[in-house]
């Protein structure tokens, strides 16, 4: 897949089909947008394009409501071309891009520059100034320019529509199991593995400590994960791992105040993961992160969730 930073920066205006959003997630909805323009595009050949933008719109209008964001835009890249398209559009999302009139940005952003030919967008899709450009009008734009237009409706799980809000909320109430139906696959936070306190190895559960891409974190506690190691000589190495998103309550103070990591403790495996990059698939909650009155208490506690991690079946 070719990546381009910006409209400005397309070489051709070769005939494409458009999926255009912010993708965050890449939830099954996303999903349903890609296959729409990549089903269009091999109609005549065309190239399967998305047009997504960076930052998040929240970001430029209103940061201190911004969401946390799902996925890192290298992940949502990645994902596209898993998805099978032809090339992607990262468009900066500035003031002057923001301020261009809905007509504006159908004639000369998607026919003249883009060379759409089809458009895929969802059902509660806006765009222009001011946000004054809604699907209905996206149809009657397009048809004056020539430009086929297909809205996609809401993919729904057990009747709840798929959106980011609904993953970020699953997620931020520890609820990764249930993200993983709206996304399609397992919540994921991906980073590279730096160097730690090294507590964990002193009392015989060494973890990998990442940092993570994305925003999004899952409720503090102890989770069931599979890791997968991305680069370096261990490349494709797979383990299940016994995860903690926490504040090291029982070894560091201060409560709220302190750090939040993300550990994984990878069963069955030995091997030096400094400065690699890791995947993490989240999975089952298993409980709540706490204080232990002992190191020995801790230990034990930790020999129960790393049981329980290795008999789960997922």
């Amino acid at each position: 897949m070719k990546i381009v930073p910006g409209v400005a920066a397309l070489e051709t205006r070769a005939p494409r089909a458009v999926a255009i959003g912010n993708f965050d997630g890449v939830h099954l909805g996303h999903q349903a947008l890609l296959r729409g323009a990549r089903e269009r595009a091999a109609r005549y050949g065309g190239e399967a394009t998305v047009l997504t933008f960076v930052p998040h719109p929240a970001r430029l209008f209103a940061p201190e409501k911004a969401p946390a964001l799902v996925m890192s835009l290298e992940r949502r890249l990645e994902l596209f071309a898993e998805a099978g398209m032809d090339l992607a559009i990262v468009e900066p999302f500035t003031r002057a891009f923001a301020a261009i009139e809905a007509e504006a940005f159908v004639r000369d952003v998607l026919a003249r520059d883009v060379g759409a030919r089809d458009v895929v967008v969802g059902y509660d899709f806006s765009f222009g100034r001011a946000r004054t450009g809604n699907p209905d009008r996206l149809r009657a734009l397009g048809a004056a320019l020539g430009i086929g237009v297909e809205v996609v409706a809401p993919v729904a799980i057990a009747g709840v529509a798929c959106s980011s809000t609904k993953i970020r909320a699953l997620v931020a109430e520890g609820r990764a199991v249930d993200a993983a139906a709206y996304l399609g696959r397992p919540f994921e936070l991906e980073g590279r593995v730096v160097r730690g306190a090294g507590r964990g190895r002193a009392i015989g559960f060494p973890t990998a400590n990442l940092a993570p891409d994305g925003e999004l974190l899952p409720r503090l506690g102890i989770y069931a994960a599979r890791a997968r190691v991305l680069d370096g000589p261990l490349a494709g190495e797979r383990r299940k791992a016994a995860l903690s998103v926490g504040r090291n309550p029982t070894f560091v103070p201060g409560g709220a105040a302190a750090p939040i990591t993300v550990e994984a403790y990878l069963l069955d495996f030995d091997g030096d993961l400094y400065d690699l990059r890791v995947r993490l698939e989240i999975g089952e909650r298993l409980r709540d992160e706490q204080r232990f009155a002992s190191v020995e208490d801790l230990v034990a506690q930790i020999a129960a969730d790393v049981a329980r991690v290795k008999a789960l079946v997922w």
